[in-house]
């Protein structure tokens, strides 16, 4: 069975990674497109701060490999499973999570990213900054309007499924939090229907 969590106020947490310089998404597209930012590089934008991403070890990789291959074989017809790939948000924000499920197919994503109203599900796979993942792109997502938001913490083996996003409000966040531990299943969530579970230790090994 799942357990409840209470999220601790925001950070931003993110700052000692960013610049110190905020940007325009327009500015941000065009350092990449000009090659100020190569393809792949380890950075990406929240709430007009360009972050450094943290390395990614083996048990963080190995996750994202297990999940990925788990949705992938349960994405229903009208949706199409991205992984690692940027979705674009009015928080001004362009954020790279490890996973999500957008409306619609690959080809619909060839000059554009996904945004809000595409994204039934974010999944982010954490083994380390945890309170980044869990309140800074908490906030970005729940002011978004992301209906399903995972954090999959590889430290705790457990899942963290968030949902019901307040939008653009005074406090901003999610008003449900459900952790899932080794030994439970989590509920794939689109559009509110359950489409398949996860085993969690399928995902933590």
């Amino acid at each position: 069975m799942p357990t409840t969590t209470t999220a601790a106020p925001p950070g931003p947490y993110y700052m000692a990674q960013s610049t110190f310089r905020k940007f325009t998404l327009n500015e941000y597209h065009k350092m990449i497109e000009t090659g100020v930012l190569m393809d792949g590089e380890p950075y990406e934008l929240l709430e007009g701060n360009l972050v450094h991403k943290m390395s990614c070890g083996s048990p963080h990789d190995a996750a994202i490999q297990d999940l990925t291959m788990l949705l992938v074989r349960m994405v229903p017809t009208g949706w199409t499973f991205r992984g690692q790939s940027a979705i674009t948000l009015p928080t001004g924000s362009e954020p790279k999570p490890d996973g999500t499920l957008v409306r619609g197919n690959g080809s619909a994503y060839r000059g554009r990213h996904p945004g809000p109203g595409e994204v039934g599900l974010v999944v982010e796979v954490s083994a380390s900054s945890l309170l980044i993942y869990r309140h800074d792109k908490g906030r970005i997502y729940a002011e978004s309007g992301i209906p399903v938001y995972w954090v999959v913490n590889v430290v705790d083996k457990v899942i963290e499924v968030y949902m019901q996003p307040s939008g653009p409000s005074a406090t901003v966040a999610y008003a449900k939090c459900d952790v899932y531990a080794v030994g439970s299943d989590v509920p794939v969530t689109l559009d509110g229907n359950t489409i398949g579970t996860i085993s969690v230790a399928d995902v933590m090994g």
